[in-house]
């Protein structure tokens, strides 16, 4: 059984497509397979709600449609689908048009030949060219400073065994960025490059609030880079101002002129105030995610579920809970 889990928020104009695509894409895999597409609907407001129904109440497949009671975020309507997937395999996607289904039949071919995990490769976009930059920066940096492999443009566009699906459900962490849990967990992955396509609208739900929360997870959950730059900038601080006081001594002595009291004051005050404040929100950052921990609410909360009646007699492969 294969599981296709999309979150969904107002995206009304474009959903009988992407659900037609997604029945077509995994119909044209094998008559052998058994499928369920799972869409989680994470607080829409522009009439996704009665579509959904609409559209499990249509159907002759299997389609589960899971209601959060808000907007919790792509990261938990994501847990939420994951969480009620029942397939021996999930593949995981955006619901925007953005993520083609060709790619499935590469998805299960490698999945077929021992891979537990297999990522899209993201070869082209159809972005700006500032947000393409961006992103390409991100992915870099990300890179650079992890302590360990995230693949290069590869997001949660992926097909998971359920061995390492199982694994993501037992992680209670909340800030999750999902490539890099994907690759901490291990197992034998691999990439299939993937043309990402345009959205239908060009207008992302996530904003610029959303990627940012998203990068500063990527960066504070997989790295204490930022900690050791501080401790490096702190350092260099420190050397800095022991060459300004050999150098106002220096001055002192050689023309008996050293500079104003004022100006290395001055000098020094900004230069420690500046990494100080800086410093303390990087702590606070780490601060603040030990605290979200600590608090232990859910992820998400399931308003309802609506489900469609599956077309066959299907194996019941739900997941116990981590």
């Amino acid at each position: 059984m294969i599981s296709v889990v999309a979150p969904v928020y107002n995206e009304a104009a474009i959903l009988p497509t992407f659900v037609t695509e997604i029945e077509q894409a995994l119909t044209a895999l094998s008559p052998k397979i058994i499928w369920e597409i799972v869409l989680v609907d994470d607080g829409s407001t522009d009439g996704t709600e009665e579509l959904l129904d609409e559209l499990a109440s249509k159907s002759t497949g299997s389609l589960k449609i899971i209601h959060l009671c808000r907007n919790f975020g792509h990261g938990p309507a994501i847990s939420a689908g994951l969480d009620n997937a029942r397939g021996a395999a999930v593949i995981l996607m955006d619901s925007d048009l953005q993520d083609d289904p060709a790619a499935f039949r590469a998805f299960l071919e490698n999945w077929l030949d021992g891979y537990d995990a297999v990522y899209a490769i993201r070869t082209s976009r159809r972005e700006s060219l500032p947000v393409r930059m961006a992103i390409a920066g991100f992915y870099r940096l990300v890179q650079a400073i992890s302590d360990i492999t995230i693949p290069r443009n590869a997001g949660t566009f992926s097909l998971m065994d359920r061995r390492l699906v199982d694994v993501l459900r037992s992680m209670p962490e909340r800030n999750r960025f999902l490539p890099g849990l994907r690759a901490w967990a291990g197992f034998r992955q691999t990439g299939v490059p993937v043309s990402r396509r345009a959205r239908h609208d060009r207008r992302s739900r996530v904003g610029l609030r959303g990627l940012w929360r998203l990068s500063m997870n990527a960066v504070f959950s997989f790295s204490y880079f930022p900690i050791f730059i501080f401790r490096a900038l702190g350092g260099l601080a420190l050397l800095c101002c022991f060459a300004l006081a050999i150098f106002v001594l220096y001055q002192k002595l050689r023309s008996g002129n050293p500079l104003s009291a004022l100006t290395s004051q001055m000098f020094t005050i900004l230069l420690f105030s500046g990494i100080n404040l800086v410093g303390i929100g990087v702590i606070g950052e780490y601060v603040a995610r030990i605290y979200d921990e600590l608090k232990a609410r859910p992820g998400y909360i399931i308003n309802r579920i609506k489900e469609a009646a599956p077309a066959v007699d299907t194996p019941d492969h739900t997941p116990t809970p981590p």
